[in-house]
């Protein structure tokens, strides 16, 4: 096993160091998600959903190696080839692989051999960024920016996925303290919920090719959108307490099928992560909330998060309303009034997860990315709490099935325009 040296002084191209320096951050920012956590917590697998942090760790290592260095660079030594098996996640065209659900049954390699793989990697790409020819770095370029996303993309799930594990443990413990937390929300009643009025249009949606743009986020291309309305901002939590008291989960009439057997077979009485008055892990006489920094009042004014799909139109049901599709949530976005599109939540949509019209994945194995997921998924849009910085656009489309509810999910209201009213100024009672 060769293990690269980092290149020291050389003098590269400035959209090379540029890129030196976003990737030194992006990696970086990965091992202080990971930082606050032991090696026993960064070994877990809550669920097959999830996946441990030391393998998020080790398969955004992987994508470089197996994507950028082995095929771009013929001097390559690997780090250790039993590595393509292990962290390949779903990429037929590289080869055989780990079985997702059995991810934490990995307790080897260790957390410090998955360092040490980092470490070995992020020195190669380093020197490759600098060394490599032109032919070869037009080639690598896109792969590599590729890469960085992807990373950003782990990054979050990084934080769902431990969170999720945390909350299976009877002690709650918290991922960080809440004076660390990300984005440490700010507790008061939630105000009145208002309406911005769109009027029908034919509007352009999809990414504009400028800038960095996953292949689903194209092509772009024209919707008629009848006249609609959104509501300015998230629903909150105190929005949510009061479907819940007004038996929510309760109500057959409120539910998709789907979404009711959900509440049936698992016995769902509240978002993910909320604690009932008198759950005896944490007593209280109130409803509290576990998330990152551990079991917290709940705040009657924070957005309502870690919903599923069939929550979130339940919700909508019961409020006289329903939720955006895709198209509309992006073409409102930037609209005056609109708070909160992202950096909450991830804003559940009525959209399913479908190509675009012209749509063509990527020539390759990272064709894999988003193409073959278009079936059976439920498009959120904006950003969460646990999103990386700078990491989305308004025509970001994010995706899980409907019975998801692990993530940072939320939703935002729409409805169908209400004559004879003033809808823009219209409280929501």
């Amino acid at each position: 096993m060769t293990v690269f040296s980092r290149p020291a002084g050389l003098a590269v191209p400035p959209v090379r160091a540029a890129l030196l320096q976003r990737f030194a951050a992006v990696r970086g920012h990965s091992l202080a998600l990971a930082a606050p956590l032991s090696a026993e917590d960064q070994c877990v697998q809550s669920m097959p959903d999830a996946s441990p942090t030391k393998w998020h760790l080790a398969h955004t290592t992987w994508f470089f190696e197996a994507v950028v260095l082995q095929p771009q660079w013929p001097g390559y030594a690997v780090f250790d080839q039993r590595f393509f098996y292990l962290f390949n996640s779903y990429y037929e065209a590289l080869g055989p692989r780990h079985p997702r659900a059995q991810r934490g049954l990995l307790t080897r390699p260790s957390v410090d051999e998955v360092m040490a793989y980092r470490l070995h990697v992020d020195a190669a790409v380093e020197r490759f960024i600098a060394q490599a020819g032109e032919e070869a770095w037009a080639a690598a370029e896109p792969l590599l920016e590729l890469g960085l996303q992807h990373e950003q993309q782990h990054q979050e799930l990084l934080l769902t996925d431990v969170l999720h594990a945390l909350s299976c443990n009877p002690l709650l413990p918290a991922y960080a303290p809440a004076e660390a937390a990300p984005l440490r929300l700010v507790r008061g009643q939630p105000e009145p919920l208002r309406w911005l009025c769109r009027p029908e249009a034919i509007v352009e949606v999809g990414h504009d090719g400028t800038g960095f743009a996953f292949d689903n986020e194209g092509p772009r291309h024209r919707r008629l959108l009848p006249a609609y309305e959104i509501a300015e901002r998230l629903v909150s939590c105190g929005d949510y307490l009061r479907f819940i008291e007004d038996g929510g989960y309760r109500r057959a009439g409120l539910w998709l099928s789907d979404g009711w057997a959900q509440v049936q077979a698992l016995g769902w009485q509240a978002p993910a992560y909320w604690l009932a008055p008198g759950d005896l892990r944490v007593p209280s006489d109130d409803w509290q909330v576990f998330g990152l920094a551990g079991v917290q009042a709940l705040d009657p004014a924070a957005p309502v998060m870690q919903l599923s799909f069939y929550e979130a139109a339940a919700y909508a049901e019961w409020a006289g309303a329903r939720l955006p599709t895709e198209f509309e949530w992006e073409a409102a976005h930037g609209a005056d009034g609109l708070r909160d599109m992202a950096g909450k939540v991830w804003q559940w949509t009525r959209s399913s997860y479908e190509p675009y019209p012209g749509f063509k994945p990527l020539a390759g194995a990272v064709g894999e990315y988003n193409g073959k997921f278009m079936v059976g998924q439920i498009v959120l849009r904006g950003a969460s709490l646990a999103t990386p910085a700078g990491h989305a656009r308004p025509t970001y489309r994010n995706f899980f099935p409907p019975h998801a509810r692990w993530q940072f999910s939320g939703l935002r209201l729409a409805r169908d325009p209400r004559p004879a009213t003033t809808a823009s100024q219209e409280a929501f009672e």
